[in-house]
């Protein structure tokens, strides 16, 4: 069926329908629920912009259109025309009173019913489960976030550059590669686009990638996937404190914009809003010394020197109802390009920004070795090939200068934006060590 074979009336959305109060509209979707009483169908009509109330009367359609709506089956399509009513009990405030039905596609029995279902089922049926209200909500706060973080870098003046998929070297250590043949040489998925926005920040000064990242970690965690989003700010001339303020800014600006324009889609995650509204500067800044002098006060059988893991970000994100940043980590646990503290050389002055209420590390970075030689030793320490490395290293012979940056998850934030408990509903088709389908 085409437009011109529609019902008449004016075509819109569920989310425009309070522009149309009192008047005739079309609207097209698919039945997401229905009931029936006596010569009454309800009609829960959902259109990808949110979910309506249609109401039909016997004797205000055809007997077949009477008829036809009350055969209709879960996510058939449908045109639907009526007159836009206020509704006081509904929840956006309107209904549709119907004076006309077209069938598009009655659809067969559909496999995902009210009743409750396992993980492993629903992820089976992700194409599927996409549909359904809790998830239509997780993924329109994901593409506000998306568009949040663009406006953010794109209003302070940043370029966006795009990091290439396809690279020849590792970023974040070589044993969470995923390895492909290329041509007869060996090139892996990225794990971040990092080094490529340090060459970048020298042509433009304030640039940024946003993309998908791949880390093969044999992790079955929930704040862990295979395969995630990353948006990677690097700027030139920028030291650690100006890194983490600019990370500071960043989550606050996007926590707001996403309370601002998806409350709703909130309260139907039913996400307690206080806590995310309580996201304001400054955030708390903690010592990795400070750090482990608070978990070792807390019962953590924690050294200095030691990584920190879930469990150990859960009590530290514990001290603040906002994120903290925990900075100058020991130099020994982070990557071979971070700068050294010239005032603790076994220090390395990088940051990792940790969401409160257990969902940890949300941001990394911090500020890159700038010196040629004190970074070419590194690459050797590290058992690197220097040849691998040779473009980036030409970045400290042609005008090299102290830079900053870091890498924020998009799906961890997702997760702790939506008050999510696994990160696998945070993005339309997720990738785990178990499940490269659908």
């Amino acid at each position: 069926m085409t437009e011109d074979t529609a019902p008449a009336g004016t075509i819109t959305t569920v989310e425009a329908i309070a522009g149309h109060e009192g008047r005739t509209v079309t609207l097209r979707g698919w039945l997401y629920n229905r009931s029936s009483k006596g010569k009454l169908h309800f009609l829960q009509l959902r259109d990808g912009t949110g979910i309506i109330q249609c109401v039909m009367f016997s004797q205000e359609v055809s007997d077949e259109t009477f008829a036809l709506a009350g055969s209709l089956t879960q996510e058939s399509s449908i045109v639907v025309t009526g007159t836009v009513r206020a509704d006081k009990r509904s929840k956006i405030g309107f209904e549709l009173g119907v004076s006309d039905l077209t069938l598009v596609h009655m659809a067969e029995p559909y496999p995902i019913s009210p009743k409750e279902h396992g993980v492993e089922f629903l992820m089976d049926k992700r194409h599927l489960w996409l549909r359904s209200r809790r998830q239509h909500a997780i993924m329109r706060v994901r593409s506000e976030i998306v568009a949040g973080i663009r406006d953010f870098f794109d209003g302070r003046g940043f370029v966006n550059v795009d990091a290439p998929i396809l690279t020849p070297a590792a970023c974040e250590g070589t044993s969470t590669l995923f390895e492909t043949e290329y041509f007869g040489q060996n090139a892996y998925l990225t794990q971040s686009g990092q080094l490529y926005m340090e060459a970048a920040c020298m042509a433009h000064g304030k640039v940024y990638c946003f993309g998908p990242t791949f880390r093969a970690e044999k992790s079955k965690t929930r704040r862990h996937l295979t395969e995630f989003w990353m948006v990677e700010p690097e700027v030139a001339f920028m030291d650690i404190d100006e890194d983490m303020e600019l990370a500071e800014d960043l989550v606050v600006f996007v926590v707001h914009r996403v309370l601002d324009r998806r409350r709703p889609e909130l309260e139907a995650l039913e996400r307690d809003t206080a806590r995310l509204e309580s996201v304001t500067r400054p955030f708390v800044r903690m010592s990795y010394d400070d750090a482990i002098r608070t978990l070792v006060a807390a019962g953590h059988l924690t050294s200095w020197g030691d990584d920190f893991g879930g469990d150990e970000e859960t009590v530290l994100a514990s001290q603040s109802d906002r994120p903290i940043i925990v900075h100058r980590f020991p130099a020994a646990i982070k990557a071979f390009y971070m700068k050294h503290d010239p005032a603790r050389p076994e220090l390395a002055l990088g940051m990792d920004v940790l969401a409160p209420e257990g969902y940890g590390e949300i941001i990394g970075g911090g500020q890159r070795e700038d010196d040629l030689a004190v970074l070419e030793k590194a690459i050797a320490q590290h058992g690197l090939s220097p040849a691998v490395f040779e473009w980036y290293t030409d970045l400290r012979r042609y005008g090299t200068v102290p830079h900053a940056g870091f890498g924020l998850g998009l799906e961890r934030t997702v997760a702790w934006i939506c008050g999510l408990k696994h990160v696998r509903e945070t993005i339309p088709f997720p990738r785990l060590i178990n499940r490269l389908t659908p």
